[in-house]
């Protein structure tokens, strides 16, 4: 029944009808089948709230070049009916705030033996945007026991909420897979070589935008900094480790976007966009490998507005963006469906 498992997960599951202590961590089983099993332990880690000051903003922005008004000190003022009253947190430093607790809580679970021994390469992300965080806001990371599915596909997964004040701003998931959850089916095969093509445009007979960076560990560590994670978990010049995080490479996205705006004559003052959600599968596997001053090929394909793609329980059309990271050999690093809707919508909706 369990031949196809690692060592570590058979262990896990050898007693399906009991509940079994093994190192601070509790295994229970839900049925007779062997489809979902939660692992919990005692340790509570929402107890502390997180709050961001603006110079956390500041930082996370620049790491990444992201220019939205929104983020930026003074121009927030410039937003036509901006509802937020100041600069608010960008949707990836929430990201990696998430990524880097769901780290600590893998370590004190054991869960990483499992990730490793099951090849569970994929880490995937699926974050919902209810509300913005503001700095010197408190807010509160809930993160769900993790349950393990074995059918139909190995996953590892938890539940996540940020909350403030007792209301949710963001709710979601994290899960470990051997495949991707999202655009799974993208191939890359009949590109040109991108890097002969001209940054900042569209390449020749396709609809991706293409947007060039280069890893850079400062901008990492500030990053990290910046989205209340600790960098020397990461870096440590004198032992010479360099790990980068899953989310800093896809937060490179929203100046791709913001980039693509611009050059569209955008006018992001009379109408500003904001994020509804991010799907995001990243390659671990690849993300080990990063090292400073890698190439990464940003690909955006917006999609064509429809009626039938809105934003839950209102008729607002949601403006989605399919995104790639592409390392050599078009390897793809990561893959992102990012949607955003029009503040202006948002804000007619919210109207008697």
């Amino acid at each position: 029944m369990y031949s196809n498992l690692s060592p570590a997960l058979r262990f896990y599951l050898k007693d399906i009808h009991h509940q079994i202590l093994i190192d601070n961590i509790w295994i229970i089983s839900e049925s007779e089948q062997i489809n979902n099993y939660i692992i919990c332990n005692k340790i509570n880690m929402k107890n502390e709230p997180f709050t961001f000051d603006q110079i956390h903003i500041e930082v996370a922005r620049n790491a990444t070049d992201d220019f939205n008004l929104f983020h930026d000190k003074h121009k927030w003022l410039q937003i036509t009916h901006n509802p937020f009253k100041g600069p608010i947190v960008l949707g990836y430093q929430l990201n990696t705030l998430i990524e880097h607790q769901i780290r600590l809580y893998r370590e004190a679970h054991y869960e990483n033996r499992i990730i490793a021994e099951n090849n569970l390469r994929f880490s995937n992300y699926q974050i919902t945007f209810v509300n913005a965080i503001r700095p010197r806001m408190p807010i509160y990371l809930d993160i769900k026991k993790t349950l393990i599915k074995t059918y139909p596909n190995l996953t590892l997964g938890n539940r996540i909420a940020i909350k403030s004040d007792g209301r949710t701003v963001l709710l979601g998931f994290k899960k470990e897979t051997q495949t991707p959850l999202f655009l799974a089916d993208t191939q890359f095969n009949t590109l040109p070589d991108l890097n002969g093509m001209t940054d900042c445009a569209t390449i020749p007979n396709t609809d991706y935008f293409l947007k060039r960076k280069f890893m850079n560990n400062g901008s990492v560590k500030n990053f990290l900094s910046g989205s209340l994670a600790e960098q020397s978990d990461y870096f440590d010049e004198l032992t010479h480790i360099a790990h980068y995080p899953e989310i800093f490479p896809c937060s490179l996205t929203s100046g791709a976007l913001l980039e693509k705006a611009q050059l569209e004559n955008h006018n992001f003052k009379l109408n500003p966009m904001v994020y509804t959600s991010h799907e995001i599968s990243v390659d671990r596997q690849f993300v080990s490998q990063l090292k400073n001053n890698d190439k990464l090929h940003i690909l955006v394909r917006q999609l064509p507005q429809s009626k039938e793609n809105t934003l839950n329980n209102t008729s607002i059309m949601l403006r989605t963006y399919h995104c790639y990271g592409l390392l050599q050999n078009n390897d793809v690093l990561f893959r992102i469906t990012m949607n955003l809707v029009p503040l202006e919508e948002i804000l007619k909706n919210l109207k008697p």
